[in-house]
């Protein structure tokens, strides 16, 4: 699973989809520190907040369909360059935000769309194709370790940034870093999805598009896999955005929660190594199931055992490790299923069932908790819904996709 000598663009290419991915998903993971003093500013319930970073979970989803698109058609660059730009424009206009419109427009539609345009559907694909396919599972499993590791290393630094500067001040310096995301993207000019598209007419690019679509439509273990991820994006986003306000209501500091989320990141760099070497050595659904029925006992250890801070640093390690863990073997199952050619696309559609459920998580997180003043109802609702997970994995079929076979599971 090593990689051999690679040629120097490919190299670069990998190096700097990496720190892109760090920068994207770092910044995008320090916005639960943000719903306590944003909250409190301004007066309102934590379910105002949590419906702001709903909408940009469910708009990075949707709009990652569209991204994928373009990126597939017209290459990776123009996309990633116009999602810094969005990224940076949402978080400066969140800085010191009084109206609940904006609220939803910049930390919300903005910043949505500006993760669409920088994270793993524009990104891992580009990867995956500058190595052989053997080696596509690891090359996968680095890019994902790449922004679990923007996550530990950002999140205490925006912690910092807001102790130093005030929360508005910390999101104006943030935004400044999104916008240097553009340059990154420059590297990536060189994936093989533009000399692909040049070498066909756009005739036969066109019927190829859509011959693979329709084949996708009809392909059950492709639609497992996207319900299936939905959990996935579920757990994920509620324990981002609400993880850091559960722990300062218990009493702990609020760099315990900043450290929590990090903790997470850091240990989900060898969650998503292992899952890519695993997946490249056992069947990716059994990988994925492995991982779910793992959230499941965490989840439930960490309810029914007392709180302490020893207890949350022990979850923080264990979700961690399987944090983004799915991602790997989720990108390898659709690169199976059809290629990698139209891949952005494909995997965004997939990646919308994942920001689905990160909405429901983070909207009713804070719902949950302006009605009951408790969290504990997600966390169970979490246990329930990796057992589901479990089971929709369970049928997939790891193979290429035939259209005489689409009906197939």
């Amino acid at each position: 699973m090593s990689f051999p000598r690679l040629p120097a663009s490919s190299l670069w290419l990998i190096v700097s989809g990496c720190v892109l991915l760090m920068m994207s998903f770092g910044l995008r993971s320090s916005f639960g520190l943000f719903v306590s003093p944003i909250t409190e500013s301004n007066g309102w319930g934590r379910d105002t907040l949590g419906l702001a970073l709903a909408i940009q979970n469910l708009a990075w989803g949707v709009i990652a369909v569209l991204a994928g698109g373009l990126a597939d058609r017209f290459g990776n660059v123009k996309v990633l360059i116009g999602g810094s730009v969005l990224y940076a424009a949402g978080m400066w206009m969140t800085a010191g935000v009084s109206e609940v419109w904006a609220l939803h427009t910049g930390t919300g539609l903005l910043v949505g769309a500006g993760v669409a345009g920088t994270a793993f559907g524009i990104v891992l694909p580009a990867l995956a194709r500058a190595v052989a396919p053997h080696q596509r599972q690891l090359v996968l499993g680095v890019g994902t370790a790449a922004g679990s590791m923007g996550q530990f290393l950002l999140v205490p630094v925006a912690q910092q940034l807001i102790g130093a500067f005030g929360w508005a001040g910390a999101l104006h310096v943030m935004a400044l870093m999104a916008l240097a995301m553009a340059v990154l993207a420059m590297p990536l000019a060189s994936s093989r999805a533009t000399s692909a598209a040049a070498q066909v007419s756009p005739e036969l690019a066109e019927r190829d598009f859509r011959a693979t679509l329709g084949l996708a439509r009809g392909h059950l273990s492709y639609w497992l896999l996207t319900i299936g991820f939905f959990v996935c994006g579920y757990h994920v986003a509620f324990i981002t955005v609400h993880m850091p306000a559960f722990l300062t209501d218990a009493g702990f500091a609020p760099e315990v929660a900043a450290w929590s989320i990090g903790l997470i990141g850091l240990c989900n760099v060898v969650g998503s190594l292992a899952s890519g070497m695993l997946s490249g050595r056992f069947t990716m659904r059994g990988v994925l199931i492995a991982i779910y029925a793992g959230r499941a006992v965490a989840i439930t250890a960490f309810m029914l055992l007392p709180l302490s801070l020893g207890s949350v640093w022990v979850f923080s390690c264990v979700m961690g490790l399987l944090w983004l863990a799915t991602v790997p073997p989720t990108t390898g199952l659709v690169a199976t299923m059809f290629g990698t050619r139209y891949m952005a696309t494909l995997y965004g559609v997939v990646f919308l069932g994942h920001q689905v459920g990160s909405f429901s998580g983070v909207w009713l997180g804070g719902w949950l908790y302006e009605t009951t003043g408790s969290y504990a109802g997600l966390w169970w609702s979490g246990v329930a819904m990796s057992l589901v997970a479990m089971a929709l994995h369970w049928p997939i079929r790891e193979s290429a996709a035939q259209p005489r076979a689409a009906t197939a599971i």
